[in-house]
């Protein structure tokens, strides 16, 4: 038997520099990272197996190219006296590494990081640069998926973080089982706080695309002009500020799901270039001029009632129809007062882990006011305020001097109304409750809150909240 130190002896013999140099396109064809050489005029001379699969490019149609054909957003170009363009790494004469942008093949964004080592000769002249790309396109994928992980804990429990016994709440959970196993669009009407974004997530993780991109964009925190760039992207230049390439929400989606809440505020311009979008399942970036394909079905939210931004000409109903194939309405938790007590626990138990508190529950008082109460809030207001007596409650209950003012007021609303036979309206609908006591009242805003137990200021609030017409002959 041979020693392993001589067979290693005898490779490194057999395997001298001109063996190297012979079989060293097959050693960077077994690189992971994509590799290319490019000559100090910008020329493409040469790519690795890994540089093909990465871009799409084969080297037959990259190589002799410029390397401006990548549109790399990091890379720097400079006029020389003869008005070409060169690569300032070269004119710099130093290495460089850093995150950007590609434009592959077909078009689309890939995220690397850049290597670049100049190679220069014994005289120390300019042959070349030697690039190498690493594809992390995967790592950011990993770091939607760790976001959205970290927020389903936070929201564990009940359907997909939905929480409801109630028969109205069964039928939904139905119907985002049945809109999960189908592409064609959804969109979630809902009043402000009744879980729409939990119900988008809801669809896309019991679904077939789970295990894809789900890529959320509140419509409604962007100005028309950086919307279109948030859903498109953009390239390096396109405008101001913009120094490098941007991958859109849609790209980033590929594959899964987009979920775009607060659609009723989209501009008309956005409209129409997404129903673009959903019939040709292609994107343009602002700036760009090549379109993109992508494969993302979409889910949309409002609050908004869409039938009246129609007739008011502030929403297509071509695109309308487009994204309204499958409807899901959330109710209000108004309409199901029977899920609060599984809401308040839960939210109960959420809030004890995180504040480290030992308080276990509501007093039954405390519970009578919040199934009184309308929450027009609905869901985010009734978690807001728990929080709130999680913060000044000391006790191991929740007692009506913890919980905020507000909720108390439907409380008293019906203490006024416990020596007649029955409250003239139902003490858990705020405006009702709001037009009954100026009707009584004749309109008269400080009887109508002493009627109600409330403040006059409070009374004026909710008839601008509600739009409430005084001078109507309804009242």
């Amino acid at each position: 038997m041979i020693p392993l130190t001589e067979k290693i002896g005898s490779l490194e013999t057999r395997l001298d520099e001109k063996d190297i140099n012979r079989y060293w396109k097959m050693i960077i064809n077994t690189m992971s990272e994509g590799l290319l050489l490019v000559a100090p005029d910008g020329t493409i001379l040469m790519v690795n197996h890994a540089f093909e699969e990465m871009t799409g490019y084969k080297a037959g149609e990259i190589i002799g190219k410029p390397c401006t054909t990548l549109e790399c957003d990091a890379c720097e170009m400079i006029l020389n006296s003869g008005a070409e363009h060169w690569c300032a790494l070269f004119a710099k004469n130093q290495d460089k590494n850093c995150r950007c942008n590609l434009v592959v093949k077909n078009g689309s964004c890939l995220p690397v990081i850049k290597k670049a080592t100049l190679l220069k000769n014994e005289k120390g002249e300019l042959l070349g640069a030697l690039e190498t790309l690493t594809d992390i396109s995967e790592l950011i994928q990993m770091d939607h998926e760790i976001n959205q992980l970290s927020r389903q804990l936070e929201d564990r429990g009940g359907f997909y973080g939905l929480i409801g016994q109630s028969a109205v709440m069964q039928n939904v959970f139905e119907l985002i089982s049945k809109a999960a196993e189908s592409s064609s669009p959804v969109i979630i009407f809902g009043e402000s706080g009744t879980g729409k974004e939990l119900a988008a997530r809801a669809i896309h993780l019991c679904g077939p695309r789970k295990g894809k991109p789900y890529i959320e964009l509140n419509c409604a925190a962007f100005n028309e002009s950086l919307i279109e760039s948030e859903l498109f992207g953009h390239a390096k230049g396109a405008f101001t500020g913009a120094y490098q390439h941007r991958m859109g929400r849609f790209e980033e989606a590929h594959g899964g799901d987009i979920f775009l809440d607060e659609i009723g505020d989209v501009p008309l311009s956005i409209q129409t270039k997404l129903l673009r979008v959903l019939e040709s399942k292609k994107i343009e970036r602002v700036g760009g001029n090549r379109s993109v394909d992508v494969d993302a079905r979409i889910i949309t939210a409002t609050n908004k009632d869409l039938y009246r931004l129609i007739t008011e000409k502030k929403f297509r109903e071509d695109f309308f129809f487009r994204i309204s194939v499958i409807p899901i309405h959330l109710p209000p938790l108004r309409e199901r007062p029977g899920d609060i007590p599984l809401l308040v626990n839960h939210f109960i138990r959420v809030l004890a882990t995180k504040t480290q508190k030992s308080i276990s529950g509501l007093t039954a008082e405390t519970m009578q006011a919040f199934t009184r109460y309308a929450w027009p809030g609905n869901i985010r207001e009734l978690k807001s305020a728990l929080e709130y007596a999680f913060t000044v409650a000391d006790a191991d209950q929740i007692d009506l001097a913890h919980i905020p003012p507000r909720v108390k007021e439907t409380t008293r609303t019906a203490a006024v109304f416990s020596s007649e036979t029955a409250p003239p309206w139902p003490v858990e609908s705020e405006k009702s409750a709001l037009i009954h006591a100026l009707q009584q009242t004749g309109g008269n805003q400080s009887k109508a809150a002493r009627l109600l137990g409330i403040s006059r200021v409070t009374v004026w609030n909710r008839i601008k909240k509600y739009g409430i017409n005084l001078d109507s002959n309804s009242l």
